[in-house]
């Protein structure tokens, strides 16, 4: 008997469009929920027949079926990827989640590569979903990837759309909080290193900066940006310190960052914090492994890759999960302030 192998081409993105419904409603279909309008069931079941889907277990179509594998895709350079503790946070927040679940993860560090074969791996149904943790503007590929399979972002995307899932932590009000800390403890000439603008945790916690200013009749000091990366926060110091009208105080937009920083302020000959006063975010092993010891913003890192995953596993399993999950930060004392 032969088999019509046409039919393991047809994803249940196809099927969706034919049917001019979402791909959660096909999925509800073919597993047999009752929560369907008759119009769109209709539209569905004519979209089945149409494209000879047939959803068993054979059947490579996302409604049935079975890689149980989700990519998460992280588009930066194995340097920073394996050097940031926020990453493996993330990733043990994930695995933990898929642990009690039938599915496994996949990793995609998509460096140095347009996305084109992290896109034709995803589109050739070897996930089925993805985490995307760490774009930038400049990161377009990851819309290919999106229309091919569901998506969770973490962080807000950096070209949010109504119908995107992502978790994040309140950036602004980190940042903000960062830096009425700063104010409180009577600190006035204040700059922050922030992290890339093409992403939106730099910019948003750079508005909080701007925002916790403004609300005390300040005026901004040097705003540098530090890439996320330990050697561009020392970077971004150098730069700071050459102007020759250093701050008394840096709201440091990651620990990384904070950690470059203070070691070209203690090669300067500067005391932190009797002459500069820091605040980095994160809250990651870095805050405790340096010295001083950074005061910093806690964000939880662990329980935003649960909630990433959580969600992801949701939509696969047909269901209709929040799109938007803000975490708090936090802050957290100690002796760099």
């Amino acid at each position: 008997m032969s088999t019509d192998t046409s039919r393991l081409a047809v994803t249940i993105e196809e099927v969706a469009a034919a049917a001019g419904v979402s791909r959660s409603t096909v999925s509800r279909v073919v597993n047999g929920s009752t929560a369907v309008s008759p119009t769109a069931l209709e539209a569905v079941q004519r979209a089945i027949a149409d494209l000879n889907y047939v959803p068993n277990r054979a059947a490579r179509s996302l409604a049935s079926r079975q890689t149980q594998a989700i990519g998460l895709i992280v588009p930066e350079d194995t340097t920073r990827f394996f050097g940031d503790p926020f990453f493996a946070s993330i990733v043990s927040g994930i695995n933990a989640r898929l642990n009690r679940s039938d599915y496994v993860l996949n990793l995609f560090i998509a460096s140095d590569d347009p996305g084109d074969k992290t896109t034709s791996y995803v589109r050739s149904g070897a996930v089925d979903g993805a985490i995307i943790v760490s774009h930038h503007t400049s990161d377009t590929f990851i819309d290919r990837i999106a229309a091919a399979v569901p998506v969770v972002y973490g962080g807000r995307p950096v070209r949010e759309r109504e119908r995107d899932y992502y978790v994040d932590v309140d950036n602004v009000r980190g940042g903000r909080d960062a830096t009425a800390h700063l104010i409180e403890r009577g600190r006035r000439r204040i700059g922050t290193i922030t992290g890339p603008l093409t992403m939106p945790a730099g910019v948003d916690r750079l508005q909080g900066f701007r925002e916790a200013l403004a609300a005390a009749g300040l005026e901004a000091g040097p705003v540098e940006d530090g890439g996320f990366t330990a050697d561009g926060g020392a970077d971004a110091m150098r730069r700071i310190l050459d102007r020759g009208d250093a701050p008394d105080a840096l709201f440091v937009a990651s620990d990384l960052m904070a950690r470059g920083a203070l070691s070209v302020i203690a090669a300067a000959g500067l005391r932190v914090p009797d002459d500069i006063a820091i605040i980095g975010f994160d809250d990651s092993p870095v805050a405790t492994s340096v010295s001083p010891q950074l005061t910093t913003m806690r964000q939880p890192s662990f329980d935003q890759g649960e909630h990433m995953a959580s969600i992801l596993l949701d939509l696969l399993a047909g269901k209709d999960p929040r799109h938007v999950t803000i975490l708090d930060t936090e802050l957290v004392v100690r002796d760099s302030v």
